[in-house]
């Protein structure tokens, strides 16, 4: 049986303690982690770059057009395609986009994995709700995890709830000195199976140190395995 640790984490433009923050990435050990508010302008492919190479992580490189959102891998998978797709905002408004790959373990068929960010504005975070369940509805298995800047209550969450189911713990994330509110969620298409919840070490002035936010994670079984090619 093999299982895939897919995390999520908003690092504030690395505006925080971005060693502290690597050593976070560090002790959860992902094989998939979806940021939110990397680095996105002057010198931010250089930045994210190194923020990779301290998380001991594979980058695909540049992330134009992701509002902030990219998606690093471990070793333990090949990362099949990567693309970073814009998100139509109002004018004057922040720009906001979502990191797309499609990741596989070896021995199994790729699973395309979303990090998100929504917006500040309730209206708009619903309406990216539906672009994005459209673009990641390709077929086959599908996490979305991010940073939706709402509860449950609110209708992007409810559009992902209602294609996805909620795999990660609901335990507050924000903000991170004292977290009060469950924003950094995990969802996962039905053949993905939720291990129970691992707790990892991590200290805590790094979870204060690294970021406004605190990371969320999820193992996940993976069902299908690749058919062998013939010959």
């Amino acid at each position: 049986m093999t299982t895939i640790r897919v995390a999520s984490y908003n690092t504030r433009d690395f505006l925080e303690d971005p060693f502290a923050a690597a050593r976070v990435v560090r002790a959860i050990d992902p094989d998939v982690l979806c940021l939110q508010e990397v680095p996105r302008r002057l010198f931010s492919t250089r930045r994210v770059a190194n923020f990779a190479r301290l998380c001991d992580m594979s980058w695909s490189g540049h992330h134009r057009g992701s509002g902030g959102t990219t998606i690093f891998t471990s070793r333990r998978v090949d990362v099949v395609e990567s693309r970073h797709l814009r998100l139509r905002v109002a004018r004057l408004q922040r720009t906001r986009g979502f990191a797309l790959a499609r990741v596989a373990a070896p021995g199994h068929e790729p699973i395309a994995v979303a990090s998100v960010h929504l917006s500040l504005d309730a209206r708009e975070r619903a309406a990216h709700a539906r672009v994005i369940l459209d673009t990641v509805d390709v077929g086959g298995e599908v996490v979305l995890a991010g940073d939706l800047n709402e509860g449950e209550s609110g209708e992007a969450w409810k559009a992902f709830a209602g294609a996805m189911r909620l795999v990660s713990p609901m335990t507050p994330t924000f903000p991170a000195h004292r977290p009060r509110r469950v924003l950094d969620v995990i969802f996962a298409s039905p053949g993905l199976t939720a291990a129970p919840h691992a707790d990892v070490p991590i200290p805590e002035e790094d979870l204060v140190g690294g970021s406004d936010h605190r990371p969320t994670w999820v193992d996940l079984t993976l069902g299908q395995t690749r058919a062998p090619s013939s010959s």
